[in-house]
Protein backbone atom coordinates (compact mmCIF):
# COMPACT_ATOMS: atom_id res chain seq x y z
CA UNK A 1 0.00 0.00 0.00
CA UNK A 2 1.23 3.50 -0.80
CA UNK A 3 2.24 5.48 2.31
CA UNK A 4 -0.22 8.25 1.41
CA UNK A 5 -3.07 5.67 1.53
CA UNK A 6 -2.11 4.11 4.85
CA UNK A 7 -5.18 4.62 7.07
CA UNK A 8 -3.14 4.28 10.26
CA UNK A 9 -0.10 6.40 9.35
CA UNK A 10 0.27 10.19 9.06
CA UNK A 11 -1.27 11.89 6.03
CA UNK A 12 1.10 13.19 3.37
CA UNK A 13 -1.28 14.82 0.90
CA UNK A 14 -4.43 16.88 0.83
CA UNK A 15 -5.40 20.49 1.43
CA UNK A 16 -4.81 22.10 4.79
CA UNK A 17 -7.81 23.25 6.83
CA UNK A 18 -8.42 27.00 6.94
CA UNK A 19 -8.38 27.04 10.75
CA UNK A 20 -7.43 24.69 13.58
CA UNK A 21 -7.81 25.17 17.33
CA UNK A 22 -4.34 23.80 18.16
CA UNK A 23 -1.46 23.72 15.68
CA UNK A 24 1.74 21.83 16.56
CA UNK A 25 5.01 22.22 14.64
CA UNK A 26 7.09 19.05 14.51
CA UNK A 27 6.31 15.32 14.76
CA UNK A 28 9.09 14.02 16.96
CA UNK A 29 8.59 12.84 20.54
CA UNK A 30 7.16 16.23 21.58
CA UNK A 31 4.74 16.61 18.66
CA UNK A 32 3.50 13.04 18.90
CA UNK A 33 3.11 13.45 22.64
CA UNK A 34 1.10 16.65 22.12
CA UNK A 35 -1.24 14.91 19.69
CA UNK A 36 -1.77 12.08 22.17
CA UNK A 37 -2.16 14.09 25.40
CA UNK A 38 -4.16 17.01 24.04
CA UNK A 39 -6.25 14.85 21.73
CA UNK A 40 -7.18 12.64 24.66
CA UNK A 41 -8.23 15.79 26.55
CA UNK A 42 -10.68 16.66 23.79
CA UNK A 43 -8.72 19.24 21.80
CA UNK A 44 -8.65 19.32 18.02
CA UNK A 45 -4.93 19.12 17.17
CA UNK A 46 -3.09 19.31 13.86
CA UNK A 47 0.62 18.44 13.75
CA UNK A 48 2.65 19.71 10.79
CA UNK A 49 5.95 17.97 10.00
CA UNK A 50 8.31 19.29 7.33
CA UNK A 51 9.85 15.90 6.59
CA UNK A 52 8.13 13.02 4.86
CA UNK A 53 7.85 11.00 8.04
CA UNK A 54 7.57 11.24 11.80
CA UNK A 55 10.35 10.77 14.34
CA UNK A 56 12.23 14.06 14.59
CA UNK A 57 15.82 13.52 15.60
CA UNK A 58 15.32 9.74 15.44
CA UNK A 59 14.29 10.04 11.82
CA UNK A 60 17.14 12.39 10.88
CA UNK A 61 20.01 10.71 12.71
CA UNK A 62 20.66 7.54 10.72
CA UNK A 63 24.43 7.36 10.98
CA UNK A 64 26.01 3.97 11.71
CA UNK A 65 25.84 3.17 15.41
CA UNK A 66 23.16 5.74 16.30
CA UNK A 67 21.48 4.83 19.58
CA UNK A 68 20.07 6.43 22.71
CA UNK A 69 22.26 7.11 25.75
CA UNK A 70 19.26 7.01 28.13
CA UNK A 71 17.98 3.57 29.19
CA UNK A 72 15.27 2.31 26.83
CA UNK A 73 12.79 1.76 29.64
CA UNK A 74 12.87 5.48 30.43
CA UNK A 75 13.10 6.77 26.87
CA UNK A 76 9.44 6.20 26.16
CA UNK A 77 6.05 7.70 26.99
CA UNK A 78 4.51 6.82 30.33
CA UNK A 79 1.28 5.92 28.49
CA UNK A 80 3.21 3.61 26.12
CA UNK A 81 6.21 2.38 28.12
CA UNK A 82 7.48 -0.24 25.68
CA UNK A 83 7.09 -1.48 22.11
CA UNK A 84 4.61 -4.00 23.48
CA UNK A 85 2.27 -1.09 24.22
CA UNK A 86 2.52 0.16 20.63
CA UNK A 87 2.36 -3.12 18.71
CA UNK A 88 0.14 -5.24 20.91
CA UNK A 89 2.73 -8.04 20.85
CA UNK A 90 4.63 -9.57 23.73
CA UNK A 91 7.92 -7.91 22.87
CA UNK A 92 9.57 -5.10 24.78
CA UNK A 93 12.79 -3.16 24.27
CA UNK A 94 15.45 -5.45 22.87
CA UNK A 95 18.45 -3.78 24.53
CA UNK A 96 19.23 -1.64 27.56
CA UNK A 97 20.01 1.25 25.17
CA UNK A 98 17.77 1.18 22.14
CA UNK A 99 19.21 1.79 18.68
CA UNK A 100 17.79 4.38 16.29
CA UNK A 101 15.72 1.96 14.14
CA UNK A 102 13.98 0.55 17.21
CA UNK A 103 13.14 4.01 18.62
CA UNK A 104 11.77 5.14 15.27
CA UNK A 105 9.70 1.96 15.03
CA UNK A 106 8.43 2.60 18.57
CA UNK A 107 7.23 6.10 17.63
CA UNK A 108 5.54 4.76 14.51
CA UNK A 109 3.82 2.20 16.70
CA UNK A 110 2.59 4.91 19.09
CA UNK A 111 1.07 6.83 16.19
CA UNK A 112 -0.66 3.75 14.81
CA UNK A 113 -1.78 2.24 18.10
CA UNK A 114 -3.29 5.50 19.35
CA UNK A 115 -4.76 6.51 16.01
CA UNK A 116 -2.76 9.74 15.83
CA UNK A 117 -2.16 9.54 12.07
CA UNK A 118 -5.28 11.57 11.35
CA UNK A 119 -3.80 14.45 13.37
CA UNK A 120 -0.39 14.51 11.64
CA UNK A 121 0.40 15.98 8.25
CA UNK A 122 3.88 15.22 6.91
CA UNK A 123 5.69 17.00 4.11
CA UNK A 124 4.44 20.44 5.19
CA UNK A 125 6.99 23.01 6.38
CA UNK A 126 5.98 26.00 8.48
CA UNK A 127 7.68 29.02 6.93
CA UNK A 128 6.32 31.76 9.20
CA UNK A 129 3.82 32.32 11.99
CA UNK A 130 2.54 35.76 13.06
CA UNK A 131 0.22 36.71 15.89
CA UNK A 132 -2.83 38.68 14.71
CA UNK A 133 -3.73 40.96 17.60
CA UNK A 134 -7.05 42.03 16.08
CA UNK A 135 -8.33 38.53 15.37
CA UNK A 136 -6.51 36.90 18.32
CA UNK A 137 -5.20 34.04 16.19
CA UNK A 138 -1.91 32.84 14.76
CA UNK A 139 -1.59 33.28 11.00
CA UNK A 140 0.63 30.49 9.76
CA UNK A 141 2.29 30.31 6.37
CA UNK A 142 3.44 26.91 5.08
CA UNK A 143 4.78 25.63 1.79
CA UNK A 144 1.37 24.01 1.28
CA UNK A 145 -0.78 27.08 1.98
CA UNK A 146 -1.88 29.25 4.88
CA UNK A 147 -4.11 28.67 7.87
CA UNK A 148 -4.94 30.17 11.24
CA UNK A 149 -4.75 28.64 14.71
CA UNK A 150 -5.98 29.65 18.14
CA UNK A 151 -2.96 28.08 19.82
CA UNK A 152 0.52 27.47 18.42
CA UNK A 153 2.83 24.84 19.93
CA UNK A 154 6.46 24.53 18.88
CA UNK A 155 7.60 20.93 19.16
CA UNK A 156 10.64 21.40 16.94
CA UNK A 157 13.11 20.13 19.52
CA UNK A 158 16.55 21.39 20.49
CA UNK A 159 18.33 18.73 18.43
CA UNK A 160 16.68 19.37 15.09
CA UNK A 161 18.96 21.69 13.13
CA UNK A 162 22.61 20.68 12.55
CA UNK A 163 25.39 23.13 13.35
CA UNK A 164 28.16 22.59 10.78
CA UNK A 165 31.53 24.15 11.63
CA UNK A 166 32.04 27.68 10.35
CA UNK A 167 35.22 26.97 8.43
CA UNK A 168 36.29 27.66 4.83
CA UNK A 169 36.17 25.01 2.15
CA UNK A 170 33.06 23.04 3.00
CA UNK A 171 31.87 23.39 -0.58
CA UNK A 172 35.30 22.96 -2.13
CA UNK A 173 36.26 19.60 -0.62
CA UNK A 174 35.14 17.60 -3.64
CA UNK A 175 34.12 14.40 -1.84
CA UNK A 176 31.26 13.43 0.45
CA UNK A 177 30.76 15.78 3.42
CA UNK A 178 28.14 14.28 5.73
CA UNK A 179 26.68 15.61 8.97
CA UNK A 180 25.63 12.87 11.37
CA UNK A 181 22.18 14.47 11.63
CA UNK A 182 21.70 14.45 7.85
CA UNK A 183 23.18 11.08 6.99
CA UNK A 184 22.40 9.93 3.46
CA UNK A 185 20.86 6.44 3.56
CA UNK A 186 22.97 3.89 1.74
CA UNK A 187 26.21 5.81 2.18
CA UNK A 188 29.11 3.36 2.20
CA UNK A 189 32.52 4.61 3.33
CA UNK A 190 34.13 1.17 3.29
CA UNK A 191 37.75 1.30 2.16
CA UNK A 192 37.91 5.12 2.09
CA UNK A 193 40.07 7.56 4.02
CA UNK A 194 37.63 9.31 6.35
CA UNK A 195 37.91 12.28 8.71
CA UNK A 196 35.51 12.70 11.64
CA UNK A 197 35.18 16.21 13.04
CA UNK A 198 34.07 16.30 16.68
CA UNK A 199 34.18 14.01 19.70
CA UNK A 200 30.73 14.45 21.23
CA UNK A 201 27.80 12.09 21.66
CA UNK A 202 27.38 11.31 17.96
CA UNK A 203 31.11 10.91 17.36
CA UNK A 204 31.63 8.28 20.05
CA UNK A 205 28.95 6.18 18.36
CA UNK A 206 29.94 6.65 14.72
CA UNK A 207 33.74 6.43 15.15
CA UNK A 208 33.79 2.72 16.15
CA UNK A 209 31.59 1.86 13.18
CA UNK A 210 33.74 3.81 10.73
CA UNK A 211 36.95 2.43 12.23
CA UNK A 212 35.80 -1.06 11.24
CA UNK A 213 35.04 0.00 7.65
CA UNK A 214 37.39 2.79 6.60
CA UNK A 215 40.87 2.18 5.23
CA UNK A 216 42.08 5.09 7.37
CA UNK A 217 40.25 7.18 9.94
CA UNK A 218 41.27 10.60 11.24
CA UNK A 219 39.45 11.94 14.31
CA UNK A 220 39.81 15.67 14.94
CA UNK A 221 39.40 16.37 18.63
CA UNK A 222 39.07 19.89 19.97
CA UNK A 223 38.32 18.82 23.56
CA UNK A 224 38.46 15.27 24.98
CA UNK A 225 35.15 14.09 26.46
CA UNK A 226 34.54 12.26 29.71
CA UNK A 227 33.47 8.70 28.89
CA UNK A 228 32.00 6.12 31.23
CA UNK A 229 31.36 2.44 30.43
CA UNK A 230 28.09 1.88 28.60
CA UNK A 231 27.39 -1.69 29.71
CA UNK A 232 24.82 -2.18 26.97
CA UNK A 233 23.27 -5.61 26.78
CA UNK A 234 20.24 -7.46 25.43
CA UNK A 235 17.24 -7.32 27.74
CA UNK A 236 15.64 -10.54 28.94
CA UNK A 237 12.28 -11.31 27.39
CA UNK A 238 10.68 -11.36 30.83
CA UNK A 239 11.37 -7.65 31.18
CA UNK A 240 8.62 -7.00 28.63
CA UNK A 241 6.04 -8.21 31.16
CA UNK A 242 6.90 -5.43 33.62
CA UNK A 243 7.73 -2.32 31.59
CA UNK A 244 6.47 0.10 34.22
CA UNK A 245 8.63 -1.48 36.92
CA UNK A 246 11.66 -1.29 34.63
CA UNK A 247 10.81 2.34 33.89
CA UNK A 248 10.55 3.22 37.58
CA UNK A 249 13.90 1.55 38.32
CA UNK A 250 15.62 3.33 35.43
CA UNK A 251 14.11 6.66 36.48
CA UNK A 252 15.32 6.28 40.06
CA UNK A 253 18.87 5.43 38.98
CA UNK A 254 19.10 8.39 36.64
CA UNK A 255 17.61 10.81 39.16
CA UNK A 256 20.32 9.94 41.69
CA UNK A 257 22.82 11.77 39.44
CA UNK A 258 21.12 15.14 39.84
CA UNK A 259 22.45 16.24 43.27
CA UNK A 260 26.08 16.03 42.16
CA UNK A 261 25.48 17.83 38.86
CA UNK A 262 23.41 20.63 40.37
CA UNK A 263 24.33 21.05 44.02
CA UNK A 264 27.63 19.32 44.86
CA UNK A 265 29.92 19.08 41.82
CA UNK A 266 32.78 17.92 44.03
CA UNK A 267 30.94 14.61 44.42
CA UNK A 268 31.63 13.96 40.75
CA UNK A 269 35.24 13.11 41.64
CA UNK A 270 34.09 9.53 42.25
CA UNK A 271 32.71 9.28 38.71
CA UNK A 272 35.90 10.88 37.36
CA UNK A 273 38.03 8.13 38.94
CA UNK A 274 35.72 5.55 37.40
CA UNK A 275 36.03 7.20 33.96
CA UNK A 276 39.84 7.44 34.21
CA UNK A 277 40.04 3.77 35.18
CA UNK A 278 37.93 2.97 32.11
CA UNK A 279 40.37 4.99 29.98
CA UNK A 280 43.42 3.20 31.46
CA UNK A 281 41.91 -0.22 30.82
CA UNK A 282 41.18 0.48 27.18
CA UNK A 283 44.10 2.71 26.13
CA UNK A 284 47.48 1.25 27.16
CA UNK A 285 49.57 3.90 25.36
CA UNK A 286 50.30 6.70 27.89
CA UNK A 287 50.79 9.27 25.12
CA UNK A 288 47.38 8.63 23.58
CA UNK A 289 45.84 8.37 27.02
CA UNK A 290 47.13 11.85 27.89
CA UNK A 291 45.48 13.28 24.78
CA UNK A 292 42.20 11.66 25.81
CA UNK A 293 42.24 12.90 29.42
CA UNK A 294 39.85 15.82 29.99
CA UNK A 295 41.03 18.93 31.80
CA UNK A 296 37.68 19.96 33.23
CA UNK A 297 35.17 18.59 35.70
CA UNK A 298 33.10 15.59 34.63
CA UNK A 299 29.56 16.71 33.84
CA UNK A 300 30.51 20.17 32.59
CA UNK A 301 29.92 18.79 29.10
CA UNK A 302 27.54 15.93 28.45
CA UNK A 303 28.92 12.72 29.95
CA UNK A 304 29.25 10.08 27.24
CA UNK A 305 28.79 6.32 27.47
CA UNK A 306 30.81 3.93 25.32
CA UNK A 307 32.55 0.59 25.49
CA UNK A 308 34.08 0.69 22.01
CA UNK A 309 35.17 4.30 21.34
CA UNK A 310 38.57 4.03 23.03
CA UNK A 311 39.36 0.63 21.45
CA UNK A 312 38.57 2.16 18.05
CA UNK A 313 41.18 4.89 18.61
CA UNK A 314 43.81 2.28 19.45
CA UNK A 315 43.57 0.72 15.98
CA UNK A 316 46.58 1.12 13.69
CA UNK A 317 44.34 2.60 10.99
CA UNK A 318 42.98 5.35 13.26
CA UNK A 319 44.71 8.64 14.11
CA UNK A 320 43.57 11.01 16.85
CA UNK A 321 44.39 14.63 16.05
CA UNK A 322 44.20 16.83 19.18
CA UNK A 323 43.24 19.91 17.17
CA UNK A 324 40.11 21.52 15.77
CA UNK A 325 39.25 21.67 12.08
CA UNK A 326 40.59 24.87 10.48
CA UNK A 327 39.47 24.39 6.89
CA UNK A 328 38.78 21.94 4.10
CA UNK A 329 40.74 21.82 0.89
CA UNK A 330 40.12 19.69 -2.19
CA UNK A 331 40.67 16.14 -0.96
CA UNK A 332 42.07 17.14 2.44
CA UNK A 333 41.33 18.44 5.93
CA UNK A 334 43.57 21.00 7.60
CA UNK A 335 43.62 21.14 11.39
CA UNK A 336 44.19 24.24 13.51
CA UNK A 337 47.82 23.22 14.10
CA UNK A 338 48.42 23.61 10.34
CA UNK A 339 48.74 19.91 9.49
CA UNK A 340 47.15 18.71 6.26
CA UNK A 341 45.76 15.20 5.86
CA UNK A 342 44.45 13.71 2.62
CA UNK A 343 41.01 12.12 2.99
CA UNK A 344 38.23 10.92 0.70
CA UNK A 345 35.23 11.80 2.89
CA UNK A 346 34.41 13.99 5.89
CA UNK A 347 31.89 13.26 8.64
CA UNK A 348 30.76 16.23 10.72
CA UNK A 349 29.73 15.20 14.23
CA UNK A 350 29.39 18.81 15.35
CA UNK A 351 26.03 18.94 17.07
CA UNK A 352 23.03 21.23 16.74
CA UNK A 353 21.83 24.83 16.89
CA UNK A 354 20.54 24.66 20.45
CA UNK A 355 20.78 28.28 21.64
CA UNK A 356 19.61 29.77 18.33
CA UNK A 357 16.72 27.56 17.19
CA UNK A 358 15.57 28.21 13.62
CA UNK A 359 11.90 28.33 14.65
CA UNK A 360 12.67 31.50 16.64
CA UNK A 361 13.42 33.23 13.34
CA UNK A 362 10.00 32.29 11.95
CA UNK A 363 7.64 33.22 14.78
CA UNK A 364 6.46 36.83 15.19
CA UNK A 365 4.63 37.90 18.30
CA UNK A 366 2.91 41.13 19.17
CA UNK A 367 3.94 44.15 17.03
CA UNK A 368 5.72 41.83 14.59
CA UNK A 369 8.64 41.09 16.94
CA UNK A 370 10.55 37.94 16.02
CA UNK A 371 11.12 35.51 18.86
CA UNK A 372 14.82 35.48 17.97
CA UNK A 373 14.96 39.28 18.34
CA UNK A 374 13.09 39.17 21.65
CA UNK A 375 15.69 36.72 22.96
CA UNK A 376 18.77 38.37 21.49
CA UNK A 377 19.49 40.86 24.35
CA UNK A 378 18.82 38.40 27.19
CA UNK A 379 19.31 34.92 25.81
CA UNK A 380 16.51 32.38 25.51
CA UNK A 381 13.98 32.59 28.30
CA UNK A 382 10.41 31.48 28.89
CA UNK A 383 8.14 31.23 31.91
CA UNK A 384 8.44 27.67 33.20
CA UNK A 385 10.33 26.94 29.99
CA UNK A 386 7.07 27.04 28.07
CA UNK A 387 5.50 30.48 27.45
CA UNK A 388 6.99 33.84 26.40
CA UNK A 389 5.75 37.34 27.14
CA UNK A 390 4.73 39.17 23.98
CA UNK A 391 3.78 35.89 22.27
CA UNK A 392 0.17 35.07 23.23
CA UNK A 393 -1.04 31.49 22.96
CA UNK A 394 2.45 30.24 22.07
CA UNK A 395 3.80 27.19 23.91
CA UNK A 396 7.34 25.84 23.58
CA UNK A 397 8.02 22.17 24.23
CA UNK A 398 11.65 21.51 25.24
CA UNK A 399 11.94 25.28 25.58
CA UNK A 400 14.62 27.34 27.38
CA UNK A 401 16.12 25.76 30.50
CA UNK A 402 14.13 22.53 30.26
CA UNK A 403 16.94 20.29 29.01
CA UNK A 404 18.20 17.45 31.16
CA UNK A 405 21.76 16.21 31.54
CA UNK A 406 20.84 13.27 33.74
CA UNK A 407 17.48 11.84 32.73
CA UNK A 408 15.06 11.38 29.84
CA UNK A 409 13.73 14.33 27.83
CA UNK A 410 10.55 12.32 27.31
CA UNK A 411 9.79 12.83 31.00
CA UNK A 412 10.38 16.56 30.57
CA UNK A 413 8.10 16.67 27.52
CA UNK A 414 5.30 14.98 29.45
CA UNK A 415 5.72 17.47 32.29
CA UNK A 416 5.36 20.37 29.88
CA UNK A 417 2.39 18.77 28.15
CA UNK A 418 0.57 18.59 31.48
CA UNK A 419 1.20 22.31 31.86
CA UNK A 420 -0.05 23.06 28.32
CA UNK A 421 -3.13 20.91 28.83
CA UNK A 422 -3.92 22.71 32.09
CA UNK A 423 -3.47 26.08 30.36
CA UNK A 424 -5.93 25.09 27.63
CA UNK A 425 -8.35 23.76 30.25
CA UNK A 426 -8.21 27.09 32.12
CA UNK A 427 -8.82 28.98 28.88
CA UNK A 428 -11.80 26.79 28.04
CA UNK A 429 -13.33 26.93 31.50
CA UNK A 430 -12.94 30.71 31.84
CA UNK A 431 -13.87 31.55 28.26
CA UNK A 432 -10.42 33.04 27.61
CA UNK A 433 -9.23 33.42 24.04
CA UNK A 434 -5.63 34.54 24.65
CA UNK A 435 -3.09 34.29 27.44
CA UNK A 436 0.54 35.32 27.80
CA UNK A 437 2.88 35.50 30.77
CA UNK A 438 3.48 38.85 32.39
CA UNK A 439 6.95 40.31 31.98
CA UNK A 440 7.36 40.30 35.76
CA UNK A 441 6.55 36.58 36.07
CA UNK A 442 8.90 35.62 33.25
CA UNK A 443 11.67 37.78 34.68
CA UNK A 444 11.27 36.33 38.18
CA UNK A 445 11.32 32.77 36.82
CA UNK A 446 14.42 33.43 34.72
CA UNK A 447 16.29 35.13 37.56
CA UNK A 448 15.55 32.19 39.86
CA UNK A 449 16.72 29.66 37.25
CA UNK A 450 19.94 31.54 36.62
CA UNK A 451 20.60 32.02 40.32
CA UNK A 452 20.30 28.27 40.92
CA UNK A 453 22.50 27.63 37.89
CA UNK A 454 25.53 29.29 39.54
CA UNK A 455 26.33 26.31 41.78
CA UNK A 456 26.03 23.68 39.04
CA UNK A 457 28.88 21.85 37.37
CA UNK A 458 27.88 23.48 34.07
CA UNK A 459 28.76 26.89 35.56
CA UNK A 460 31.77 25.85 37.64
CA UNK A 461 33.27 22.92 35.72
CA UNK A 462 35.73 24.88 33.59
CA UNK A 463 34.57 24.03 30.07
CA UNK A 464 32.71 25.41 27.08
CA UNK A 465 29.69 23.45 25.92
CA UNK A 466 26.51 23.66 23.89
CA UNK A 467 24.67 24.08 27.18
CA UNK A 468 25.59 27.80 26.98
CA UNK A 469 24.86 30.34 24.26
CA UNK A 470 27.42 32.57 22.55
CA UNK A 471 27.41 34.97 25.52
CA UNK A 472 28.04 32.20 28.03
CA UNK A 473 24.46 32.15 29.36
CA UNK A 474 23.33 28.67 30.37
CA UNK A 475 19.99 28.62 28.57
CA UNK A 476 19.62 24.93 27.71
CA UNK A 477 19.49 22.95 30.96
CA UNK A 478 17.18 22.78 33.95
CA UNK A 479 19.14 23.28 37.22
CA UNK A 480 17.27 20.78 39.33
CA UNK A 481 15.60 17.41 39.49
CA UNK A 482 12.95 16.27 37.06
CA UNK A 483 10.64 15.94 40.07
CA UNK A 484 11.07 19.64 40.78
CA UNK A 485 10.38 20.54 37.16
CA UNK A 486 7.24 18.42 37.10
CA UNK A 487 5.97 20.06 40.28
CA UNK A 488 6.72 23.53 38.91
CA UNK A 489 4.76 22.76 35.73
CA UNK A 490 1.92 20.83 37.31
CA UNK A 491 -0.63 23.66 37.14
CA UNK A 492 -0.98 26.99 35.40
CA UNK A 493 -0.81 29.84 37.93
CA UNK A 494 -3.27 32.40 36.58
CA UNK A 495 -1.55 35.13 38.58
CA UNK A 496 1.44 34.85 36.24
CA UNK A 497 -0.65 35.56 33.13
CA UNK A 498 -2.59 38.25 31.33
CA UNK A 499 -5.81 36.98 29.80
CA UNK A 500 -8.21 38.21 27.13
CA UNK A 501 -11.76 36.95 27.55
CA UNK A 502 -14.00 36.18 24.67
Amino acid sequence: MDASQDPFGPARHGALPRHVPVLVIGAGFAGIGAAAVLGRAGYDVLVLERADGIGGTWRDNRYPGCACDVPSALYSFSFAPSPRATTGTGGGWSRRFAAQPEILAYLDGVVRRLGLGRSIRCGVEVLAAAWDEAALVWRVTTDAGTLTADVLISACGALSEPAPPQVPGLDAFGGPVLHTARWTPGTDLTGLRVAVVGTGASAVQVVPELARRAAELVVLQRTPPWILPRHDRPLPRGRARAPRLARAWAYTRQELLEPALVHRPELLAVAERHALAHLRRQVPDPGLRALLTPGYRLGCKRVLLSDDYYPALVRDTVELVPSALARLEPGAVVSADGARRAVDAVVLATGFRVSDPPIAHRVQGRDGVLLADAWRPTGMQALRGTTVTGFPNLFLLTGPNTGSAHTSMVHVIESQLRYVRDALDVMRERDVVAIEPTAAAQRAWTEDVRRRMRSTVWATGGCESWYADGEGRLTALWPGSSVRLRLRTRRLDVREYRAVRR
